[in-house]
């Protein structure tokens, strides 16, 4: 069913349709008893799925990657599909409108996607309002800095989120990551990287209920650059990490979009994403918390994150062309596994 309304969907402008989409969902959970029968549907409630990481406990390791509900203001129709967490964002302290449309491309063929959006959002004070609503469910705010704000100024830009958002979620991802935003990724030099998060970790550690706090990395950096992070990472103790985010590499591609400037996600990702996610398990031990995201389309994939060492995964791309039964797969997947793993001790 999902596919042939994709099918329908996939006729118009992407965010066109993910924006029209978004209101469908918030206008259909109003109806009276919707939200009982969507949970009927894909939600998987067993106690074996759950992970606990960083003081929090994750109903499933399944969440929604930032950027697609960027405002915070759909996470709780969200939460009905079975996410076990979601992260909304990227938020910057004052809104931007992002970079010009037409900006987010479907490469059918390759079952990816284009975005140069450029941390478009409503700005940190709407934000933190619409985070105020009840809801159930774990949220993580992914942080970056406003497009005109110079990289030696950054790190305000990142404190003030960190600040503002303190008492609303259970947990930040600082996004150094995104190629959209100009001059972003040059924070993976540790040069840069190390006086930014030592800022964040120092006003972090003085507020009185701090959270925790995870970088999100880029697929696209080399092994020195993913030793120097790592190095960083253990020395300031980063909470943990998130690997990856999109890509500029269009190696492979065959769609008439792939040349479009932008970050790639989706199917093509994958195989970098894991690479990035077996070394960095390798170099930070077995129990360093490490969220898995980039290209996964199905229940195999989300679990061969896991293999190459996730703990949760996350999913963006997956979401957009499978639907949310993919949600469920992976959770009925994961459960098997863990069925089986308890069965043969």
């Amino acid at each position: 069913m999902y596919k042939i309304l994709r099918n329908f969907l996939f006729l118009f402008d992407a965010e066109l349709i993910h924006e029209f989409s978004v209101k469908f969902i918030k206008i259909f959970f109003n109806i009276p008893l919707s939200k009982t029968i969507i949970r009927k549907l894909f939600v998987v409630n067993n106690s074996n799925l759950e992970k606990k990481l960083f003081g929090l406990t994750f109903k499933n390791p399944v969440g929604l990657a930032a950027g697609f509900d960027k405002n915070a203001e759909s996470y709780r129709e969200f939460s009905n599909f079975g996410f076990g967490f979601i992260e909304i964002g990227t938020v910057t302290p004052l809104p931007q409108p992002g970079n010009p449309k037409k900006r987010i491309f479907r490469l059918v063929e390759d079952k990816s996607l284009i975005n140069r959006l450029g941390f478009n959002n409503k700005g940190l004070k709407v934000i933190a309002e619409n985070l105020k609503k009840r809801r159930d469910i774990i949220i993580g705010a992914n942080i970056g800095k406003n497009f005109f704000t110079e990289n030696v100024d950054a790190h305000d830009d990142y404190l003030k989120c960190l600040t503002d958002l303190n008492d609303y979620v259970d947990y930040f991802a600082v996004n150094i990551s995104s190629p959209n935003t100009k001059g972003l990724r040059d924070f993976h030099d540790k040069k840069l990287l190390k006086p930014l998060l030592e800022k964040l970790v120092n006003k972090n550690n003085d507020m009185k209920n701090s959270k925790p706090l995870l970088l999100k990395i880029s697929p696209d950096i080399n092994s020195q650059q993913l030793d120097a992070i790592i190095q960083l990472v253990l020395e300031l103790k980063i909470d943990g990490v998130i690997a990856t985010n999109t890509s500029i590499s269009r190696d492979g591609l065959v769609s008439r979009y792939k040349e479009e400037t932008g970050g790639l996600s989706g199917m093509k990702l994958r195989d970098k994403s894991n690479l990035i996610i077996s070394s960095l398990r390798k170099k930070l031990g077995v129990d360093f918390p490490i969220i898995g995201v980039g290209g996964i389309m199905n229940a195999e994939d989300a679990l061969e994150k896991i293999k190459c060492g996730a703990d949760l995964v996350q999913l963006y791309t997956g979401f957009i062309y499978e639907g949310p039964s993919l949600i469920k797969r992976i959770n009925n997947l994961l459960l098997d596994q863990e069925l089986n793993k308890n069965y043969e001790k």
